[in-house]
């Protein structure tokens, strides 16, 4: 794959090759991620982060990701202080923003709005998630972590049997991430949801076309010999009413408890966030918040690694960080 100039829309961009670009180059931003040395490789340069749905780690992570390789950031938060509220069209705003912009970042609520917008814009823009649809930093943030949770004990991506755990229908996380993992050899899913909230058949044409091996199933129930569990939130603004939603909320719970009745000791558990933590749900409790092989933490580190890579790789500059880094004099050991 050809990075520079180009857009990120969807996983189908990638082949394993250009996942192993992408992972190398993630590796060599870790100490300015953790501000040992700072890099001013982008300076001068504007990211226009446009986030016209609800965000925390995503557009945070964007931005921060771009502020450590020097550059700038311009915000435009929620549709209402927008001109799309005002009847603009998504061709009309990327014409105008990306005069304003070196590289967009945007998530918006339907399904192909970014690749829409990406067709009006000057500049490259990467998807931080389209409806329903996708979320291809999210699945390589998530492939990256399942890779370096793997290598810690010795394995690989290659092989491995994750369980993906709730709701898997509008959960694009899930989505994207599946079709990153039928790139690799010999992978085993688990798939446990309602069967309202299960995975789309596109999605399993795609598994079995890979000659992965898949097992359905509404219920969380013996011992499961997974590498990875990934579980989910009920996508309650993806459904017609609160009301529908509210029926699928805490159906399936993660503990202590059922950690330990269900997974073997070394199973990795993962989560896109946010969790939702309220009492009738508690998809992931508390009492799993210091448990070594809780990697919903370290998901979010690694997903400002990864966005660092990407913005590096679309603007060219991958080759060039460590010219333009000195060291960072406040550095704290806490990190």
């Amino acid at each position: 794959m050809k990075f520079e100039g180009q857009h990120i829309l969807s996983v189908a961009q990638f082949d394993r090759d250009s996942i192993q670009t992408i992972f190398n180059v993630a590796d060599q931003m870790t100490p300015y991620a953790m501000r040992r040395k700072r890099t001013k490789v982008l300076d001068g340069a504007i990211l226009g982060n446009l986030f016209f749905e609800a965000s925390t780690r995503t557009r945070v992570s964007f931005g921060t990701a771009f502020n450590l390789l020097g550059g700038e950031v311009r915000e435009t938060v929620g549709m209402s202080s927008s001109a799309l509220a005002k009847g603009e069209s998504l061709f009309d705003t990327a014409r105008v923003l990306s005069g304003y912009s070196d590289i967009i970042a945007m998530r918006h609520p339907d399904s192909g709005s970014v690749a829409e917008f990406a067709q009006g814009s000057r500049v490259p823009v990467i998807n931080g998630g389209d409806g329903a649809n996708e979320h291809p930093t999210q699945a390589l943030l998530d492939l990256y972590t399942i890779n370096k949770e793997q290598q810690y004990g010795g394995g690989s991506i290659d092989g491995i049997h994750i369980a993906m755990i709730g709701d898997l229908k509008y959960g694009r996380t899930v989505h994207s991430l599946s079709r990153l993992l039928s790139l690799f050899n010999n992978v085993k899913f688990t798939l446990i949801s309602p069967k309202e909230l299960a995975m789309p058949d596109a999605i399993l044409k795609d598994l079995d076309a890979a000659g992965h091996q898949v097992t359905i199933t509404e219920q969380l129930e013996g011992s499961l010999d997974v590498d990875i569990c990934y579980q989910t939130r009920i996508q309650e603004e993806r459904f017609e009413s609160q009301q529908e939603a509210n029926k699928y909320r805490g159906k399936f719970r993660l503990n202590q408890s059922i950690y330990t009745k269900h997974f073997k000791s070394k199973t990795v558990i993962m989560h896109p966030l946010p969790r939702d933590s309220r009492a009738d749900a508690n998809e992931l409790d508390n009492d799993l918040n210091m448990h070594p092989n809780l990697a919903i933490f370290r998901q979010t580190d690694n997903g400002v690694l990864v966005r660092m890579a990407l913005f590096a790789l679309t603007l060219g500059v991958e080759k060039l960080v460590s010219k333009y880094d000195t060291d960072v004099h406040w550095y704290s050991s806490k990190r």
